[in-house]
C-alpha cells in the first residue's frame, strides 16, 4: 500500500506546486493595460504625405489627411472632421468601404488655404467635430514639427 500511496502523494504535490506557479502568471498577465496615447504622426506612401491623429502604428485613427506634392487640397478622413464650412463631402451618393475599418468611408477634402488647416500649421490646435460634438485636437511641440512638414510637403514638395 506504500508502494501506491507514496508516489501518488508526490504526483498530488507536484500539480499542487505547478497549478500555484501557473496562477500566479496568469495574475501577472493581468496586469491592468494602459491604452496608447493619440498623437500626431506623419507617413509617406509614395509621393503621398499622410498626417494622422491616433495611436502610432495602428488602425485606431480619429482623423486622417492626406495629400501629394503641389494640390491645393487635402483629402480627410475619419471619425472627426475639421470643423470648417470649407469642407467638401467627396460623395452625397453611397460611400464606398472603408478597408481599414470595413466600415463606410467618409471621405471629404479641404483647401489647405482653410483657416482651420492654418490655425493648425501655426498654433498646433485643430478644430473638429464628430458624432461625440466639436472639440480640438493639439499637437505638442514635437508633433507640431510633423504638421508643418506635412503642410510644406504638400504645398512645396518639399520635407
Amino acid at each position: 500500500m506504500f508502494k501506491f500511496a507514496i508516489p501518488a502523494v508526490a504526483a498530488l504535490g507536484l500539480i499542487a506546486v505547478a497549478a500555484q506557479s501557473r496562477a500566479t502568471d496568469a495574475e501577472a498577465d493581468v496586469a491592468p493595460m494602459q491604452a496608447a496615447p493619440m498623437g500626431w504622426h506623419l507617413s509617406h506612401e509614395g509621393s503621398m504625405a499622410k498626417l494622422a491623429y491616433g495611436v502610432a502604428n495602428s488602425d485606431q485613427l480619429a482623423l486622417m489627411m492626406t495629400c501629394e506634392p503641389g494640390q491645393a487640397q487635402a483629402v480627410v478622413y475619419g471619425d472627426v472632421q475639421p470643423a470648417s464650412p470649407r469642407l467638401i463631402k467627396a460623395s452625397t451618393t453611397d460611400a464606398s468601404i472603408d478597408p481599414l475599418s470595413g466600415g463606410l468611408a467618409d471621405e471629404a477634402r479641404i483647401s489647405l488655404e482653410a483657416p482651420v488647416l492654418q490655425k493648425l500649421a501655426l498654433s498646433g490646435t485643430l478644430a473638429v467635430q464628430g458624432d461625440s460634438g466639436h472639440f480640438e485636437l493639439t499637437a505638442k511641440d514635437d508633433e507640431r514639427r510633423l504638421v508643418r512638414a506635412f503642410f510644406a510637403y504638400c504645398g512645396t514638395g518639399k520635407v
